[in-house]
C-alpha cells in the first residue's frame, strides 16, 4: 500500500519506516487539512493523530484511500458516516494509556490543591512566603467521575489511594467494577452536587458537547475543582470562564481547551480557506481567557505523553496497518 504517515516527530519516522519495503511510505511533520489534500490523491492509508482534519472535504480529496489509522484513542476528528458511505475501514488505539491519562489527572489536581505553579514561581525568585499557598487535603474529598470507561476506572483506582470516597456517572454501569474498586454509581446531576472534585472521562462529539454547561456547573458545589483531559468541546468554556470568575468553582485543570488547534497557530485563522464561525471565535475568546485565569492550569494535550504511552501508539498503529493489508483489520472504529 502507499502510505502517508502525518504529524510525525523524528523518533515516529523511524519507527514508520519499518513498514518498507512491503509499503511505500511517507512521513510529514505538518498535519493533514483540507489544503494539502489533494496531494495526496493516491495514497491508500492515511495515519494521523488527532490535529489533522479528517471530514469529508478533506477525506473527498483521496479517492484511493482504503485505511485511517489513527494514532489515538478519540476519533472525533473522522467523519465515521462519511468513512462508512465511501468503504474506508478506521482503526484507533483503544488502550495504549488508560493509566497514563489517570496519572495526568492527579497531576493536575495535586498542583491545583497544593497550589504548585504558584509556589514553585514565587520560590524561583526567591521569595519564600507562604501567604496564600495554603492548600487543601484530597483524604476525605468526594471525587466525581464523569465517565467510568478504562481511564476512569483507573482514575477511580488511584483516588482510593487518597483516601477519596467516589461517585460515577456512566451510560452502561458494571456493578462487578463498583464492588471490587469500591465506588457506586449516581446521576450527573447527583454527581456534580455530591463531589468536591469532578474529572471528565467522555469521547468527543456531538452527543457530548457541551456536557458540561452553565446549568451543570451551578449544579457543583461551591468551591469544587473540575478536571478535563478528555476533549475540550465537552465543556461549555464561556460557562467555565463565569464560574470560575464569580467564585463558583475554586478552580479547573484542562488538559484540554475547544479550540486548541487554532490556539497553536493563531494566524491559520488569517490563512485558512474557511472563516471560524462567531460560535468558534467567542470559544477561542473564552479559550484565552481561561489560560489567563489564576486558578486554572492548562496543559498543551499532553496527558498521553509518555515515553511508554507513545511507544505503545505507535506499535499498535503498525500492528493496525499490517493486520489490514493482511485482510484481517483489528481495533476496528468504523
Amino acid at each position: 500500500m502507499k502510505i502517508a504517515v502525518f504529524e510525525v516527530a523524528d523518533w515516529e519516522r523511524r519507527a514508520c519506516l519499518r513498514l518498507q519495503p512491503h509499503h511505500t511510505v511517507e512521513c510529514l511533520a505538518a498535519p493533514l487539512t483540507e489544503a494539502s489534500a489533494g496531494a495526496y490523491a493516491d495514497v491508500e492509508t492515511v495515519t494521523t493523530f488527532i490535529r489533522s482534519d479528517l471530514g469529508a472535504p478533506v477525506l473527498r480529496q483521496l479517492p484511493e484511500l482504503r485505511l485511517i489509522a489513527t494514532r489515538s484513542t478519540g476519533f472525533d476528528h473522522i467523519d465515521l458516516d462519511y468513512c462508512r458511505w465511501s468503504g474506508v475501514t478506521v482503526c484507533n488505539v483503544p488502550d495504549y494509556g488508560d493509566h497514563t491519562v489517570a496519572e495526568h489527572v492527579f497531576a493536575l489536581l495535586l498542583a491545583l490543591s497544593r497550589r504548585i505553579v504558584e509556589a514553585a514561581e514565587r520560590t524561583r525568585r526567591g521569595d519564600f512566603s507562604e501567604d496564600g499557598l495554603r492548600g487543601f487535603d484530597l483524604a476525605g474529598k468526594t471525587l466525581g467521575v464523569v465517565g467510568a470507561g478504562r481511564i476512569g476506572r483507573r482514575a477511580i483506582a488511584i483516588a482510593k489511594g487518597f483516601g477519596m470516597n467516589v461517585v460515577a456517572f456512566d451510560v452502561h454501569t458494571d456493578p462487578t467494577a463498583a464492588e471490587t474498586l469500591g465506588f457506586c454509581y449516581a446521576g450527573l446531576d447527583e454527581l456534580l452536587a455530591r463531589a468536591d472534585v469532578v474529572t471528565l472521562h467522555l469521547p468527543g462529539g456531538a452527543g457530548t458537547r457541551h456536557l458540561i454547561g452553565d446549568a451543570q456547573l451551578a449544579r457543583m458545589k461551591p468551591g469544587a475543582v473540575l478536571i478535563n483531559t478528555s476533549r475540550g468541546g465537552v465543556v461549555d468554556g464561556e460557562a467555565l470562564v463565569r464560574a470560575l470568575t464569580t467564585g463558583r468553582l475554586a478552580g479547573a485543570g484542562l488538559d484540554v481547551v475547544a479550540e486548541e488547534g487554532v490556539l497553536r497557530e493563531e494566524a491559520e485563522i488569517f490563512r485558512s480557506q474557511t472563516t471560524l464561525s462567531t460560535e468558534r471565535l467567542r470559544a477561542l475568546v473564552a479559550d484565552h481567557a481561561l489560560l489567563s485565569l489564576p486558578n486554572v492550569i492548562v496543559t498543551p494535550h499532553i496527558a498521553y505523553d509518555t515515553h511508554e504511552a507513545v511507544a505503545r501508539i505507535v506499535e499498535t498503529t503498525l500492528d493496525n496497518i499490517e493486520a489490514f493489508a493482511a485482510g484481517a483489520p483489528r481495533n476496528l472504529v468504523a
